[in-house]
């Protein structure tokens, strides 16, 4: 039934889809051509002419889409967003396609404009239209409708949470009809389902009971039951997914490498080691850094004057920090301190009242003003606009052996500001915190979440109380 519905979807979506790209094609045409909103005027051939290309567009999109898979279910993706990605590859693709066909058709009096807005609205209906679909399936299977029927082996730990998590997540639209375990008496219950039976009864059911899917919850020491299963399953073309006992390693969501037909399965994904998105950070960084330096040379100017005036020293403080893979660097501050033997300061930690901190120091330190030297160390590539804040190595020691995973936040470049900071976890708090924090930043890291922080160290990051 389930495999019935996903082709009568499919067929639909075709429908759907076809009706989107030639509405595109005809609204571009309309404004090009009938609204002359932009003063091209109104061209010298007619609407046929400009519609002729479907005959191309139609297929080759249809095809795009089905190579692009997306027309394979979406079930358990909430989020739109790998639509998107793959239906703006398509659109630009498929405008490249178009463009080189009309060249090779002399058809060169195609108005570019309207190839244009045929792009920019075939790639926000079709997004609108996967959107509403995905929202309508969503809605309908929290209501008890086109679900799937799951048959769950194995009762313990990894079973009870994968039924927690279907519970919670109710569009996927996945009902356990129940749970075999040989170590759980028939009728108890897991979360809401029952257990009905041992794994020997396995088959049985699969002949009698209406089951879409099997999911294995057992640990890899069952291994030929694993394979009996899995056989049993295919056997009887039940399709049969194992959660890996190992997943509780994972803190986010794993990736996989192949060498040759070996899977890697990595255990922390980390955004930023894509070398693309290391690129677009790193470009960033380096343009925001000089206009930052820029924009604020006043006041470090003024602020390094006041320095040389008010205290005896240098004027900028240099200090050992590790950084990105576990390396020493060299962080630049604005002197805040007495000049003070730098064997004992490298033990020493920072406290509200501290009597080292001059005058001066102590505003410069409260409104982050200090900080303002490190655009340099971005500049050389030490650091990063927004990221974890990098600690002196000793602290770094001494923490790595008392906080678990503390060492994760030396997967990327440490930060000016970061989400630990932005959320309040900064100076004298909670250390465990601000690594559960770092730790989110590593697993999590998008533009749009360096964006946030960046807009939020406006709000919160310049006159923190903890900053002293």
């Amino acid at each position: 039934m389930i495999r019935q519905n996903q082709s009568f979807f499919n067929v639909i979506m075709i429908f759907l889809d076809m009706l989107v790209i030639t509405f595109s094609l005809i609204l571009a045409w309309y404004i090009r051509f009938e609204t002359d909103l932009l003063g091209f005027g109104h061209g010298t051939w007619g609407f046929d002419h400009y519609m002729s290309p479907l005959l191309i567009i139609l297929p080759m999109y249809l095809l795009l889409y089905y190579i692009f898979g997306l027309y394979t279910p979406q079930r358990t993706k909430k989020s739109i967003r790998s639509e998107l990605f793959q239906i703006i590859k398509v659109n630009i693709i498929g405008l490249l396609v178009l463009v080189a066909l009309l060249f090779v058709l002399n058809l060169t009096d195609y108005s570019r404009f309207l190839l244009a807005m045929f792009a920019i609205f075939s790639i926000g209906f079709s997004t609108l239209e996967r959107y509403t679909i995905r929202q309508g399936l969503q809605y309908i299977r929290s209501k008890g409708y086109n679900l799937k029927h799951i048959l769950v082996v194995g009762a313990g730990d990894l079973g009870e949470k994968f039924a927690n998590k279907l519970m919670e997540n109710d569009y996927v639209g996945y009902e356990i009809i129940g749970f075999l375990d040989d170590n759980i008496e028939k009728g108890q219950k897991v979360v809401n389902s029952e257990i009905i039976g041992k794994i020997i009864d396995l088959e049985p059911l699969l002949l009698t009971k209406e089951i879409d899917r099997v999911i294995i919850t057992l640990s890899p020491r069952h291994r030929s039951l694993l394979e009996a299963i899995v056989d049993l399953c295919e056997k009887h073309g039940v399709k049969a997914d194992i959660i890996p006992d190992y997943y509780r390693y994972f803190r986010s969501k794993p990736y996989i490498d192949m060498i040759d037909d070996i899977p890697l399965m990595n255990i922390r994904r980390v955004p930023l080691d894509n070398s693309y998105n290391m690129a677009i950070k790193r470009i960033l960084d380096t343009g925001v850094a000089i206009l930052a330096i820029i924009i604020t040379s006043p006041i470090m100017i003024i602020t390094a004057v006041i320095i040389k005036i008010t205290s005896p020293g240098p004027i900028i403080y240099k200090q050992e920090r590790v950084g990105l893979d576990r390396k020493n660097f060299m962080m630049y501050k604005f002197r805040s301190m007495k000049v003070q033997d730098e064997e004992e300061e490298k033990f020493q930690w920072t406290t509200e009242d501290d009597p080292r901190k001059t005058r001066f120091g102590s505003f410069i330190r409260r409104t982050s003003i200090d900080e303002l030297p490190q655009f340099f160390n971005i500049l050389k590539g030490d650091m990063s606009l927004i990221g974890p804040r990098p600690e002196r190595p000793h602290f770094v020691e001494k923490f790595r052996e008392e906080i678990p995973k503390y060492m994760i936040k030396h997967h990327v470049r440490p930060g000016m500001t970061g989400w630990a900071q932005v959320n309040g976890w900064r100076g004298d708090t909670s250390i465990e915190k601000r690594i559960d924090y770092d730790m989110y930043y590593v697993e999590n890291w998008t533009l749009m979440l360096d964006l946030k922080i960046f807009f939020m160290t406006f709000r919160t990051g310049f006159t923190d109380k903890h900053a002293y």
